[in-house]
């Protein structure tokens, strides 16, 4: 394939011309020939292809245009160059196969032999560089400006190169060629002085000396309308050996600058950096490699959009990086402040181009007033310099296009809280999203503040200081400056002062982190700021545009623009796909916002909304996580516009995988907040994610939160409930006095309510606390009341659990006959009813009894089959007591590699969910070690 770019795009296969399709699809092809063998976002290609005026259908249309274009550049052969990756596509590109890279590289080699004064083979190259262009590069398609952009700095590399062969052409005396090249590049670009002071020595030489002169006449007539400016000091210079015939001229090789700067002045406008600066060392060596990658292409200008929220330490590293590099940059370094979220005011780019333009040796009197102008004159002195631009604290991508470089060997630093997306859209900006220090990188922060001898002394303390800081540098050097002008007060009260999260932004008023903060929140527009404030209501850790939408009370479709608004902000970050997290300090000035700008009845309405949004996601999960669970009666839901509850146990299983951290703090929230019944009946959901998975720590406290919410609102269907489960929490976790207490309590209230399947439940956890306590009289009498009551009601699926727990006892008690008729009893109705999870349960139990019957093959069997249930239904904990007890059966068969592998596989799962029965699993792995 050969990809030509330099003119009207075309395509070569095998040597036959490609047809292109539509303009769009040659549009498409562009933007990826812009950036070959990179992946380009389908954001990007949106942008290239449509502007501001993108379609509806833009994604499925831009798919058509892929496909179509692959379609074309196959030609019925089989061809892979256009790939599909997350989130755009990748154009492979081979090192000879772009016209570009053809120019480059030999334009290369033509300067090189410049340099070294090889005239004839600098002729050679650069002629062969310029041959490669059939005109305007892309001409003949409608260029968005963004794609625009992005060309226009490949036409610069033209120019410097077409300058680079006059001075070869003029060496080896052919001025004639290079005046008539010199004149059609000047009539488009009459400010390129280097170019006028060709032309001027290719007159002289061919004895045109009035030519000349008028040349410069006309150079100094251009200069002075467009930019106000003079000529350089070098083109005088020409004109005045010109004027007075001076020896020499004729074999002058006239240099200059690009533009109509001079290259006296070589500014280095960074401030002082960090001194103590720590850590980081992956995104200093992102910004080296950025850096390298340029020194390899000179003629590209390199950017890097540096962005985070506030005080996450952007222009520390920026200045640190800057200071590290400023000798990589002969001509210096230009440094402004650009004070994009500034409650002083926002630097507007004229302002920044008239700093810059003074640093570079204007006067302040011939910078010319428009902005083109001024843009202009500054990437012409910058075309041929190689310095490093730090643009600090842009508000966005539009504050910073008039400052960046046109062409040549400079790099840019953009620093913003903004991501910058336009930047690396359409200017193809490398992107690096600084997050919060690690707490190694937080202690050393401390450390190199307040003295490592200091922390050593107190460590419990500077953790408790670090994780409250959220290992924020503003946040930590605040706290370093409190404990270094307070060198009395122990760690441990500093720490003690940062605890409260109400508490801590008052603790760091010191360093106006409020007022910091408050930059970005006045940046946000009305919409978003409002969601910004309503989700400090939220308890984290993290939260769905479906529950943002919730809060503000609006559809999930309305408050997508918003979200996008907080990301671009740094405000709120998108740590996973569709999931936003607050910083811990961000939080707590938004619940700060939320308290002092929404009404009481406002902010009532919003939490309500929430738990409204929480309870009847998590109901219906629930259902399908435990369908044989009896239900409760919800309250009512509040009319909303549109519910997208899960529709099967996947999807159950996936959504209470993502939120049961966030329903944990939903469930102590709601009921600090008034909101009880919430409170419980989300506790209740709950428990049908985390009791099969052995979370017995997180049913405990998310019970006992729910019993005292239900006692509050005096609701007894819900402290019947909340007793039963926290009884079963307490029994898991040993507490069994406790654990009966509960369940009496529990059978108080079912038979009060007049629930005999409440009293059936609960007898069947009672037999099974019995049963641990060796009680197993007691806990029959109570399996076999159980039963009477599922049979009374009618409730099939409890009878048949029940049954198996009947089956069980038998079988513990040495009665296996009828442990197995009980059992498979049970079994025939789980499978009747589809109740999987039963069933696995049946089958443990019967595995158990034909083990002690020495029918191990069929126990071993039973237990594969309720493991593989038990997987199937994610219940973590039951498949683990099933591991131990195949591992105990292939060790009875002699098989001591299979019951390793099975014990091995139940510590894991013991380990993971923080249950001390792994240490029973490690001993019977012990005894298989030979002494």
């Amino acid at each position: 394939m050969r990809f030509e770019i330099l003119g009207p795009i075309r395509v070569y296969r095998e040597g036959r011309l490609v047809p292109l399709g539509s303009v769009k699809q040659r549009l498409l092809l562009a933007t990826l020939l812009l950036r070959p063998n990179e992946v380009v976002g389908t954001n990007e290609l949106a942008l290239m292809l449509w502007g501001d005026e993108e379609p509806v259908s833009a994604a499925a249309n831009l798919r058509t245009y892929v496909r179509g274009l692959r379609q074309s550049l196959s030609d019925g052969a089989s061809w892979d160059g256009i790939t599909a990756v997350a989130g755009g596509y990748r154009l492979r590109v081979g090192p000879d196969e772009r016209d570009l890279d053809l120019f480059d590289v030999a334009a290369t080699r033509g300067r090189d032999a410049l340099a070294a004064a090889d005239m004839d083979l600098a002729e050679a190259e650069l002629s062969a560089a310029l041959g490669l262009w059939r005109g305007a590069p892309l001409s003949g398609l409608p260029l968005r400006s963004a794609l625009a952009r992005r060309v226009a700095p490949i036409e610069e590399r033209r120019l410097l190169v077409e300058e680079d062969y006059a001075e070869a052409v003029l060496a080896l005396g052919a001025p004639a060629e290079v005046v008539r090249r010199l004149r059609t590049l000047l009539d488009r670009h009459p400010l390129r002085q280097r170019a006028w002071g060709q032309l001027m020595v290719g007159l002289y030489r061919i004895g045109d000396v009035a030519g000349a002169l008028d040349a410069f006449r006309q150079a100094r007539q251009a200069l002075a309308e467009e930019t106000g400016l003079d000529p350089t000091p070098e083109l005088i210079k020409v004109y005045d050996d010109i004027l007075h015939h001076r020896a020499g001229l004729a074999a002058q090789l006239p240099s200059g600058s690009n533009g109509p700067g001079t290259h006296i002045l070589r500014p280095e406008q960074l401030p002082r950096a960090v001194p103590e600066f720590v850590g980081r060392s992956a995104e200093l060596a992102s910004l080296d490699a950025l850096l390298d990658g340029d020194a390899q292409t000179s003629t590209t200008v390199v950017i890097a959009a540096v962005s985070g929220m506030a005080g996450v330490g952007k222009t520390a590293l920026a200045l640190h990086w800057a200071h590290r590099v400023a000798d990589r940059f002969p001509d210096g370094q230009l440094y402004v402040n650009l004070r994009g979220y500034d409650e002083a005011g926002v630097v507007s780019p004229l302002d920044a181009l008239s700093e810059f333009l003074e640093a570079l040796g204007v006067p302040h009197a011939r910078i010319p007033a428009g902005m083109e102008a001024r843009s202009g004159l500054y990437r012409s002195l910058l075309a041929s310099r190689r310095m490093l631009v730090v643009l600090d604290n842009a508000r966005d991508s539009a504050q910073v296009r008039a400052l960046l470089p046109g062409a040549g060997g400079c790099m840019v630093v953009v620093t913003s809280r903004d991501r910058l997306g336009g930047l690396i859209a359409a200017e193809c900006a490398a992107p690096l999203t600084l997050g919060v220090l690690t707490a190694d990188e937080s202690m050393s922060l401390l450390a190199g503040r307040i003295g490592a001898s200091r922390l050593a002394s107190e460590p419990a303390a500077v953790d408790d200081i670090v994780e409250a800081a959220g290992r924020l540098p503003l946040a930590l050097s605040i706290v370093a400056a409190r404990v270094a002008t307070h060198p009395t007060f122990p760690l441990g009260a500093i720490a003690a002062e940062l605890h409260s999260t109400e508490a801590r932004l008052d603790v760091l008023a010191d360093g106006d982190v409020r007022r910091v903060f408050s930059w970005s929140y006045l940046a946000l527009g009305q919409d978003a700021a409002r969601l910004f404030t309503l989700l400090g209501l939220h308890p984290g850790p993290d939260l769905t545009a479906a529950a943002a939408a919730a809060l503000a009370g609006v559809p999930t479709a309305a408050v997508t623009p918003r979200l996008r608004e907080l990301t671009r902000l740094n405000l709120l970050a998108e740590h996973a796909p569709g999931r936003y997290a607050f910083h811990d300090l961000l939080r707590a000035y938004a619940a700060e916002l939320a308290e002092s700008s929404e009404r009481a009845d406002e902010r009532a309405a919003a939490r309500q909304r929430l738990y409204d949004h929480y309870l009847h996601a998590a109901y219906p999960a629930a259902l399908l996580l435990q369908p044989q669970w009896p239900p409760i009666e919800p309250v009512p839901p509040l009319p909303v516009p549109t519910r997208r509850p899960v529709t099967d146990h996947g999807g159950a299983l996936a959504w209470y995988t993502a939120e049961h951290r966030v329903l944990i703090r939903m469930v102590r929230q709601s009921a600090e907040n008034g909101f009880e019944a919430y409170a419980w009946q989300i506790a209740w959901a709950l428990n049908t994610f985390v009791a099969p998975r052995g979370l017995w720590q997180d049913q405990l406290d998310i019970q006992r939160v729910a019993l005292a919410a239900a006692e509050k609102i005096d609701d007894l269907a819900g402290q019947a409930a909340a007793n039963r489960l926290l009884s079963r929490a307490l029994t898991r976790l040993g507490d069994r006095d406790a654990a009966e207490d509960r369940l009496k309590r529990a059978l108080e209230l079912h038979e009060r309510l007049g629930d005999p399947t409440g009293q059936a439940q609960t007898l069947h956890n009672y037999c099974e606390l019995c049963y641990l306590d060796g009680r197993f009289d007691e806990a029959l009498a109570h399996g076999r009341e159980a039963l009477r009551l599922y049979r009374l009601v009618g409730n099939r699926s409890g009878e048949a659990r029940t049954l198996n727990a009947i089956g069980w006892l038998l079988a513990t008690t040495g009665d296996y006959v009828q442990a197995i008729e009980s059992c498979t009893e049970a079994l025939d109705q789980q499978r009747r009813s589809d109740d999987r999870n039963g069933q696995a349960a049946t089958l443990d139990s019967l595995g158990f009894a034909y083990d002690r019957l020495g029918e191990r093959e069929r126990a071993a069997d039973c237990y594969e089959q309720a493991i593989q249930l038990f997987r199937d239904s994610a219940d973590r904990y039951h498949e683990a007591e099933t591991l131990i007890r195949l591992g105990d059966t292939r060790e009875g068969m002699g098989d001591l590699t299979a019951a390793a592998a099975a014990w091995n596989q139940a510590v894991r799962i013991y380990e993971d969910v923080g249950d001390p029965a792994a240490a029973e699993g490690r001993r019977r792995l012990e005894r298989l070690v030979p002494s």
